[in-house]
């Protein structure tokens, strides 16, 4: 669905120049007409259309993990079509197309600000609209090999995203790929150390989910510091993204798949990291500040655009299935799959 809706509208108001506001782009590239040449001076437009487009398409995905097994799947076509034309672009164009944010001198590699904080954001105001699943649930993961599997598709993934972000075989992609992967091992042995404090031992699990806590801490840095620095930028990661797992539970907020705690805990402070880090690299003093500006302001835009864009989709459709659906589980009661019969 989002891979249409990028085509069609999507990129424009994303990277569509010409519009002079600071808060969306123009129409121009409506359909993608008026796309030739090359972006960047690097790769060919088209090329560079389908990259971002891989970001539109995951960042709307990730919501998904908040709301997982109560979700009316006809609800979430429309809320996922209205949140990347309405929320995902305007974000990406502040950011990379010439908007407020990037104007200001925020840097964000390969999407901290616009894919993780703002899915992680997203998938809060959703777990809370959508409300707890009402069947009990142990919330065990069910074959920890397809967890382990899933995790190591991510990391190895996620060069693409993070090196591909540099548009070019070049230096700066090559500086990605370094930190991705140290971020990502750093934050594996912070979530495993946590765990080995709190719980008495590591898990596999938490080791799987401490690398992609890494790998979203890195992502807006990945370009912009150096590798020793991404080691602090991953281990912080995996212990504080494991630590804010345990949060939902205080707060009594159903987010099925941890969306909040790792990309959204992850993201900000990958955003926070980069001012951090960065700043002496790029001698820009006051870039702490505008990190922090950059991630207040995704956080609010956000916040309030997935507020009323569930509320009126609820209002129409309704989010939730029914509790007899739920009860028999949403493969058999919204897509009529059942992979274990009686």
């Amino acid at each position: 669905i989002i891979s249409i809706v990028w085509v069609l509208i999507g990129y424009s108001l994303a990277f569509g120049g010409g519009s002079g506001s600071q808060f969306v782009g123009s129409l121009e590239s409506i359909g993608l007409k008026n796309i030739v040449g090359a972006a960047n001076g690097t790769i060919p437009d088209y090329l560079f259309v389908a990259f971002q487009g891989t970001f539109a398409i995951i960042t709307v995905a990730l919501i998904t993990g908040a709301i997982a097994e109560r979700a009316k799947f006809s609800a979430y076509v429309v809320f996922a079509i209205l949140w990347s034309i309405l929320i995902y672009s305007p974000l990406c164009y502040w950011v990379w197309g010439g908007g407020w944010i990037g104007g200001m001198g925020a840097l964000d590699f390969a999407g901290g600000t616009v894919v993780h904080m703002s899915s992680g954001t997203a998938a809060l105001i959703a777990a809370i609209m959508y409300g707890r699943r009402s069947k009990s649930s142990s919330n065990t993961p069910h074959n920890i090999p397809f967890v382990v599997a899933g995790a190591a598709l991510l990391w190895v993934g996620w060069f693409g995203f993070n090196a591909g972000s540099a548009l070019g075989a070049n230096a700066d992609a090559a500086l990605a790929f370094v930190n991705t992967n140290t971020a990502a091992a750093a934050a594996v042995l912070g979530w495993m150390l946590t765990e080995w404090m709190s719980k008495g031992v590591p898990t596999v699990v938490g080791a799987a989910s401490g690398a992609i806590a890494g790998l979203v801490a890195i992502t807006p840095a990945a370009g912009f510091v150096d590798p020793v620095s991404s080691i602090y930028i991953g281990l912080v990661a995996g212990i504080i993204c494991s630590y804010a797992c345990s949060l939902k539970t205080q707060f009594n907020f159903d987010d099925t798949l941890d969306v909040v705690a790792i990309h959204g805990v992850g993201g900000f402070w990958g955003c926070i990291a980069t001012g951090l880090f960065a700043a002496a690299a790029y001698q820009f003093d006051g870039l702490l500040m505008v990190q922090i500006k950059a991630a207040l302001g995704t956080i609010v835009f956000v916040s309030i655009g997935t507020w009323i864009i569930l509320f009126a989709v609820n209002q129409i459709f309704g989010l939730r299935v029914d509790e007899e659906s739920e009860r028999r589980g949403l493969d058999i009661a919204e897509h009529g799959n059942e992979a274990y019969g009686d």
